[in-house]
């Protein structure tokens, strides 16, 4: 599970996957939450909590909630149980659904440019809906395409406020194939200035203008 919290990742890792991943890096400062009596009050770069705990997660979070301008750059949290861990950071939100697709055609790809980022079509399920069917649903009523729907690429969460609450999105992403994009046009009444075919090279260079989630997705999608 990885959560980016003011566009900064926060990833989620049992003691088995924290283990294959490889430990500590030099660049990594190492927390353990056995050992530490509080948080630290300034979080600088890549750093990482080990047996971190459901008391510690919601100290850390208020933390972040708290100082607007962390000058943390990823966090890993490394849990004995991974489980109650991701359970605890999402009881702290309102949760709420989506999905979206990375679009291909002829050996390009579609991206939006929304909100002064470059985006990948996504948005939120109607009541009724699974995850597929969101995704294709979202992503022709953007664009006004036709799509085939693919393989899953992953998942991304993601926060915001809204109306005084913390929201936790949850986006499920799938590859598709473009169908028909003859009568292709934004949808402008969700914010969306444009729709352009990017070649890969292309995309490298608008993902330098974009969310981290988004970037985390290409990655997985192997764009870049």
């Amino acid at each position: 599970m990885v959560i980016f919290i003011n566009d900064k990742p926060i990833e989620v890792l049992s003691t088995k996957q924290w283990e294959e991943k490889g430990k500590k890096t030099k660049t990594q400062t190492v927390f353990d939450c056995k050992e530490i009596k509080s948080l630290p009050l300034i979080l600088n770069g890549s750093v990482v909590f080990i047996h971190i705990n459901s008391k510690t997660i919601i100290s850390l979070f208020e933390q972040i909630y708290e100082n607007k301008n962390a000058c943390f750059q990823s966090i890993i949290l490394v849990a004995d149980d991974k489980e109650i861990v991701e359970n605890t950071i999402k009881a702290q939100f309102k949760v709420i659904t989506a999905a979206g697709g990375v679009v291909r055609k002829e050996g390009k790809i579609l991206l939006m440019y929304r909100l002064g980022k470059w985006d990948f079509p996504k948005g939120k399920r109607d009541n009724g809906e699974n995850s597929r069917q969101t995704a294709v649903r979202e992503v022709q009523e953007e664009c006004n395409i036709e799509v085939e729907l693919g393989e899953k690429i992953c998942t991304t969460w993601h926060t915001y406020s809204h109306k005084g609450n913390r929201i936790l999105k949850r986006t499920k992403w799938y590859e598709m194939l473009c169908n028909d994009d003859s009568n292709m046009q934004p949808q402008t009444e969700e914010g969306i200035e444009l729709l352009e075919w990017k070649t890969k090279q292309e995309l490298a260079i608008c993902m330098k203008d974009t969310y981290q989630s988004i970037r985390y997705v290409a990655e997985q999608a192997g764009l870049i």
